[in-house]
């Protein structure tokens, strides 16, 4: 069920309107919400619901029993045990196969025709980032950041709350549970503000990122040979956009339509292609992920402890899994090794310190070099393996062909999808004190109209979002 579907309108102001009617039952209001998460995610593939499931149910015993258990061994395996779980489930449905290719691939270069053979495996939708909020429960509740919840309920929701289950962002259970704890509180800010992310996540897909895919991207990826150098430039400027609208789109319309449920979340994306340097891009891209592996990976594989070349080696293994993280393939690997390169060598120029005072003609500079590094790495993460991406990086000598796709509609797509990274932070929060203002019949009549206004703007079709196979 994707989000800019009639299927979900239906399904949300299902759930919007019986949900804020059950708002003085909280405990009927928690099952129910309960109950139309795995419907969403049912609407997939209903056995998916089973590991959901399972898997909600693991990270609840095991908290509770990491709290009551005191410090000690017994803790310690129960820990060990939680998190080999959740990354054991994510390992089979995610990397088995590709570890199983890998090796019947060495097998036949070594001159062995032995092969084991694969299983077809259903990649189940989302399990990277519901996995992934299973591991920060049970390692906050080790370590003492937050209690374990001793509600099965609450751990239920918290695991498949439906605007974030699919595509994140990947929300912190000291962040969610207290709210899911709490008696809802209809807020006239939350419900003008999601609506707000709703209508930008929308026109950021439907409109940018669709017509970035439909017109430049796809097309250049399929085979860029037959490409003029400046069309395969623009093209890797297209897809970064292409890939930021449409994730920031997701992140904002599932932040959007939690709020309308009456639950913050925390923003996800903070225009990152104004970011000076890789460091500041990956504190500014897909924030909830980033912070993630800062916080469990970075620092419990030691972190700055230990020296720097110590920080320099765990800060690129943090890099190099966050690429696997994205796929089981080399050309992730790829893509994450690279990040993980320029925030080394970022980090050995530097010292880790920025500059306290720059020229004004360096800001800019450092702009365009942490855009254009970006964008030159999306190469790996956009094609289907390495040999794909070196035979883009080979195309750029192609200037013998005609230039085909630096058109005025798909410049304005690149260079305007580049500059709502350079609008005010807060421009958003400003049109929603405006918009607050207004009767919400209005609003919902502005919403409205906006939305018919949007789909009548962008292609034709809706395009799954791209971190769906994630």
């Amino acid at each position: 069920m994707l989000f800019p579907t009639l299927d979900f309108g239906i399904f949300f102001l299902i759930v919007f309107f019986v949900s804020w009617a059950l708002r003085g039952i909280n405990l009927w209001r928690k099952w129910f919400l309960v109950g139309a998460s795995y419907f969403f995610y049912g609407y997939w593939d209903w056995r998916f619901c089973f590991l959901l499931a399972i898997s909600s149910a693991v990270n609840y015993v095991a908290g509770v029993l990491i709290q009551d258990l005191p410090d000690g061994a017994k803790r310690q395996w129960v820990l060990r045990g939680a998190i080999i779980f959740n990354i054991g489930v994510l390992g089979f449905f995610k990397y088995f196969e590709f570890f199983l290719t890998s090796f019947n691939d060495m097998m036949l270069g070594l001159g062995l025709e032995r092969e084991i053979p694969l299983f077809e495996i259903i990649l189940p939708v989302g399990i990277s980032f519901f996995t992934f909020q299973g591991v920060s429960y049970v390692m906050d509740v080790a370590r003492r950041d937050i209690p374990a919840s001793r509600s099965l309920l609450d751990v239920l929701l918290y695991i498949s709350f439906f605007p974030q289950l699919v595509a994140g962002p990947i929300v912190r259970a000291s962040t969610l549970i207290p709210q899911i704890e709490a008696k809802p509180d209809p807020q006239r800010i939350l419900m003008s503000m999601g609506l707000l992310l709703v209508l930008l996540g929308l026109f950021k897909k439907m409109v940018i990122a669709n017509y970035l895919a439909t017109e430049i991207v796809d097309q250049v990826f399929e085979d860029p040979s037959y490409y003029h150098a400046f069309d395969l430039l623009l093209a890797i400027w297209g897809y970064a956009i292409q890939i930021y609208c449409d994730f920031s789109a997701y992140s904002d319309i599932a932040i959007g339509v939690a709020a309308m449920l009456g639950y913050r979340f925390q923003k996800n994306f903070n225009q990152p292609f104004r970011s000076e340097s890789i460091r500041e891009l990956w504190r500014r891209w897909h924030i909830s992920l980033s912070t993630w592996l800062r916080d469990y990976l970075y620092i419990p594989l030691g972190g700055n402890r230990g020296g720097p070349w110590k920080a320099r080696r765990n800060l690129f293994l943090t890099m190099f899994l966050g690429g696997m993280w994205h796929g089981a393939a080399w050309h992730f690997l790829f893509w994450g090794g690279l990040h993980g390169v320029a925030l080394v060598i970022e980090t050995v120029l530097t010292h880790g310190r920025q500059l306290a005072k720059k020229p004004l003609w360096l800001g800019p500079l450092l702009v365009f070099y942490a855009f254009n590094f970006n964008c030159l790495s999306f190469i790996f993460f956009r094609s289907e393996d390495l040999s794909y991406a070196f035979l883009y990086l080979q195309s750029f000598g192609n200037f013998d062909l005609p230039v085909m796709f630096w058109t005025p509609f798909l410049m304005t797509l690149v260079f305007g999808g580049l500059a709502l990274h350079f609008l005010p932070e807060d421009g958003l929060e400003r049109v929603e004190r405006y918009f607050r203002r207004l009767p919400l019949v209005v609003q919902g009549g502005l919403a409205g109209l906006g939305i018919v206004a949007i789909d009548a703007m962008g292609p034709d079709g809706v395009a799954p979002f791209i971190y769906f196979q994630f």
